[in-house]
């Protein structure tokens, strides 16, 4: 199982950006997906998930709540957190992460905010 993230970049605060996480060697038709972020210094906190494709809940901590949008496309195996109204506080390494009998990681992308 592999998850490889991509979409970060450096962008102004106001401004939109959306990851992906393309998954192989495991059908998101039964596993849900989650984001994490991690800033510098900071520990990795749990942004948002998607179930399973046959539940359908969608997770937001509360400080993206309205400003990130998490969907799948289950013909490429990927999911995309589109992220709206960045923050500068929203800089941090994002990361991918399901389980199936173990946890699996991505390797992270980076996504900067500046003021």
């Amino acid at each position: 199982v592999q998850l490889v993230e991509s979409g970060g970049a450096s962008v102004q605060a106001g401004n939109s950006l959306r990851l992906s996480c393309a998954v192989s060697g495991l059908s998101l038709d039964r596993s849900a997906v989650g984001w994490f972020r991690q800033a510098p210094g900071k520990e990795r906190e749990a942004v948002a998930a998607i179930a399973s494709v046959s539940d359908g809940t969608t997770y937001y901590t509360d400080s993206v709540q309205g400003r990130f949008t998490i969907s799948r496309d289950n013909a490429k195996n990927t999911v995309y957190p589109q992220m709206k109204r960045l923050k500068p506080e929203d800089t941090a390494v994002y990361y991918c992460n399901t389980f199936w009998k173990k946890n699996y990681w991505g390797p992270g992308t980076l996504v900067t905010v500046s003021s």
